[in-house]
């Protein structure tokens, strides 16, 4: 008897193990491939970008994020100066975590689709890019396919503080020319201050109206840096740096670091050669208080026949998929959304949407936000959406871009005069055609 019962105790226990091994067997299989399932669908982008988080990046993937609970994106910001897109093309070689990048232009664009970094958007057929975005957007084709969306309509100009023109009598330009933007800076400037200013990124813009226009090469091969306007622009800047004063020595720029956009929104200076990026900066208030009403008015041109420039412009903010990336997809579903509407809260920045089926009133109105009586509303409407001027994007190779720039640097900065200025540029550009012709 005692041996039956030990038996009907033993049997009764292995059914209960039995029973709880399966439910619990079960239970974790199931419970495994849930969350397996999970983990598919929760997929985690990271989208690397130049604009502060805080000037709409933040806003834009906070909605997303809301929304779309099994693709999560976080924004990555990076400096978009040359050691920012340093940093940008040493995490996409090392495979460090990035899904979508902005490029800012067709140069680091280029160099990016290149070197195998971007993806071929043709691949997806359920946007159509040209379309979506105008006849400008085939400015940003590379070999003739689409590497990214080119998302944002792009305004650059020359900002200015409308009580010092008024108070110098000055009306907005709508229409001008480099020799009348210098004099516009004369009779604005006051004491030791400086009449105009800009970053040291836009300073090749005046080259680049020229050869966009004209060609880097001429009809036999050879380098076009020697274009007549070409020297004109140096001796003129250089002129301003030195003779009238009227904008700072390069010297003097790159080694105090200059915060320009600081200085014209407190008042040091009139003029400012920027884009509508500004507009991040001249909203906030508490961190750039200021008194004044902006204007904005075109970028200048060299001479006085229109027709033989284009202006920087067009579309911006073009946005690649990483080559390597493992979601693509899921990156594609992003993209489409936020080139068609998504990225409105980017319009506080100044970044207006360029899809045909984003609101672009909305967009505008979050761009203004309550600053609206701050600025002159009418040259702002012009410069961004009235002025009819061609524009160009800049697609110069990034090494033709650094070899002008270093020589023309020694001449701004006094180490070099202008004839071996040009003839260094021309000479290095030639040598850079024989084993790149056309470029």
């Amino acid at each position: 008897m005692r041996k039956k019962g030990w038996l009907a105790g033993f049997v009764s226990l292995a059914l209960i193990a039995g029973v709880i091994s399966g439910c619990s067997g079960g239970g974790s299989e199931a419970g495994g491939e849930d969350a397996k399932t999970a983990s598919r669908s929760s997929v985690k982008l990271k989208m690397w970008g130049g604009v502060p988080p805080e000037a709409g990046p933040q806003k834009v993937v906070d909605a997303w994020n809301k929304d779309h609970p099994n693709i999560q994106v976080e924004y990555v910001r990076y400096v978009n100066d040359d050691g920012g897109n340093l940093k940008l093309d040493t995490a996409i070689m090392t495979g460090q975590d990035v899904d979508l990048f902005v490029n800012y232009s067709a140069s680091h664009a280029k160099k990016r689709v290149t070197s195998g970094a971007a993806a071929d958007l043709s691949t997806f057929t359920d946007y159509n890019i040209a379309e979506k975005m105008g006849p400008a957007a085939e400015n940003w084709k590379i070999d003739g396919k689409f590497y990214g969306v080119p998302t944002t309509k792009s305004s650059y100009f020359v900002a200015l503080n409308k009580d010092a023109l008024d108070a110098a009598n000055l009306p907005v330009p709508k229409d001008w020319t480099w020799e009348e933007m210098m004099e516009y800076a004369k009779k604005l400037k006051k004491g030791d201050g400086y009449g105009f200013i800009q970053n040291t990124e836009p300073f090749v813009d005046p080259i680049d109206s020229v050869l966009a226009k004209a060609g880097y090469t001429k009809a036999d091969g050879t380098s076009n840096l020697g274009h007549p306007l070409v020297r004109k622009w140096l001796e003129s800047l250089n002129n301003m740096m030195t003779k009238d004063k009227t904008t700072p020595p390069l010297g003097e720029q790159l080694t105090s670091k200059m915060p320009v956009e600081q200085m014209f929104l407190s008042g040091g200076a009139p003029m400012l050669n920027i884009g509508a990026w500004l507009l991040r900066n001249s909203n906030d208030f508490t961190n750039y208080p200021r008194d004044f009403k902006i204007a904005f008015a075109p970028v200048p041109r060299l001479d006085g026949d229109a027709a033989n420039f284009v202006t920087r412009g067009g579309l911006g903010d073009y946005i690649s998929i990483n080559a390597k990336s493992k979601h693509q997809k899921e990156a594609w579903e992003f993209l489409k959304w936020y080139s068609d509407g998504g990225m409105a809260p980017m319009a506080a920045g100044g970044r207006l949407p360029a899809s045909k089926d984003a609101d672009q009133d909305a967009a505008l109105k979050s761009m203004l936000g309550d600053k609206g009586d701050t600025y002159d509303k009418e040259s702002l409407m012009y410069v961004m959406f009235d002025n009819k001027a061609p524009t160009f994007v800049r697609t110069v190779p990034q090494v033709v871009m650094d070899l002008r720039s270093q020589e023309y640097e020694k001449y701004f900065l006094g180490t070099q005069d202008l004839d071996t200025t040009m003839a260094a540029m021309i000479k290095r550009h030639e040598e850079y055609l024989k084993t790149n012709p056309g470029k």
